[in-house]
């Protein structure tokens, strides 16, 4: 059995017309992602209230990651996941519009939930769509999905500081995800009938995304197994420590090296630029290592990045800290879906539902928490959370290593 499964050829990412349509979600989302965290200081300043207020437009967005997770396992079995993400894309055009015209926090926090359900039931529906439709490249699907969005969002930092520059304000940049939300609706709804997002009734998803071929752990009685949680934790920490670093680096490079506010928000391009290099990489290189070694690899080089970005006082040795940490940062989300997906037993969409709910968690609880420490002792200081959580996602992910060789692998 092991030299058969040892001579089987790497699998190989086909790009179809399915899977172009499903990368367009992570680019709409990420333009969103990239222009509105590294908004969140300048809102902070237009609306005079303080950074753990403006932290809780993260906590608001969260919150509608949360209920999109309470939604997913729910939705995408009884309508089909195109529809969710049909659903999903109106959601955040309304969310959108309710932003963009907001002026007051009790007008923007509401907004940005409204977003967060919208965004994260497209995210939703598309994640296990890509890991249905690719099996064995799931790993490599979802590496390189999440890249085409770090890449279209690489534009986003940069879009916002032009539109500062010019005395456009934050809006410009935030609102044009409307136009992309549009673009990904129209292609998906274009798409053919296929299992990955119009399961039949005779096949539920879960049973579509199964691989006879694919090591999956085995659940407890009435639950997800330990290695399932453990890759779940290890994801939490990856969300929480990139959208600190988003929402808080512009904020950072302000105090740290006096850049003006326009060029510190341009300058989290140089984060969104490693995460960019770090997801292409990692697609094929994922075809052919161990998605675990991969993930605590990625905790490593963050924390070189975070220590780089945070001694540094000169803006070219601060953005060349976030480019290294970057490259960490770019490998830990994506691949955390995988590990959590992979430990499924063959449900993605109960899957997804749970880790939405978790990343909502994570989203709410982090820009807060380091806002709230920065009013207290300064940004600089603040920033220590972000090696203490790189440490406990690099813990978690050894963890769920160990408890996921305990168990066989599927083999029929």
């Amino acid at each position: 059995m092991s030299d058969t499964t040892a001579a089987l050829p790497a699998p190989r990412l086909q790009r179809d017309r399915v899977t172009v349509a499903l990368y367009s979600t992570f680019t709409t989302w990420g333009w969103f992602l990239y222009s509105f965290s590294p908004a969140i200081p300048l809102i902070a300043t237009e609306q005079g209230i303080s950074r753990a207020e403006a932290g809780l437009h993260g906590t608001a967005l969260a919150a509608g990651t949360a209920a999109s997770g309470f939604l997913t396992g729910y939705l995408n079995p009884r309508i089909g996941r195109r529809n969710v993400l049909r659903l999903g894309g109106v959601v955040l055009i309304v969310g959108l519009a309710l932003l963009v015209s907001g002026r007051t926090l009790a007008m923007t926090l509401p907004a940005t939930l409204v977003i967060g359900v919208g965004g994260s039931l497209m995210i939703s529906a598309a994640q296990p769509a890509l890991a249905v439709h690719h099996h064995e490249a799931s790993s490599a699907a979802l590496t390189e999905a999440n890249g085409v969005g770090a890449m279209v969002g690489l534009l986003a930092p940069l879009a916002l500081g032009l539109a500062v520059s010019l005395g456009l304000g934050w809006r410009p940049a935030v609102g044009a995800t409307a136009v992309l939300v549009l673009t990904t609706v129209a292609l998906v709804s274009r798409l053919p009938r296929v299992v990955a997002i119009d399961p039949p009734p005779a096949i539920r998803p879960a049973d579509a995304g199964s691989s006879a071929t694919t090591p999956v752990a085995a659940p407890h009685r009435g639950g997800f197994s330990l290695a399932f949680w453990l890759f779940m934790a290890a994801l939490v920490m990856a969300v929480a420590i990139e959208n600190a670093t988003t929402y808080w680096a512009s904020d950072m490079l302000r105090s740290q090296t006096s850049m003006g506010a326009g060029m510190a928000s341009a300058a989290v391009t140089a984060l969104v630029a490693g995460m960019c290099v770090a997801r292409f990489t990692l697609s094929p290189l994922s075809l052919h290592l161990s998605p675990e070694s991969l993930l605590i690899g990625s905790f490593g080089l963050a924390g070189v990045g975070w220590l780089i970005f945070w001694l540094s006082t000169a803006p070219v040795l601060a953005m060349a800290g976030l480019v290294v940490a970057g490259l960490g940062y770019g490998a830990q989300y994506p691949i955390g879906v995988v590990l959590v997906l992979r430990a499924s037993a063959g449900r993605p969409d109960a899957a997804q539902a749970r880790s939405s709910f978790a990343a909502g968690g994570a989203l709410a609880v982090a820009p807060f928490l380091l806002g709230a420490v920065a009013d207290a002792v300064g940004t600089h200081t603040a920033f220590l959370l972000i090696p203490v959580l790189l440490v406990l996602g690099g813990v978690a992910v050894a963890a769920g290593r160990r408890a996921l060789t305990r168990v066989a692998p599927v083999t029929a």
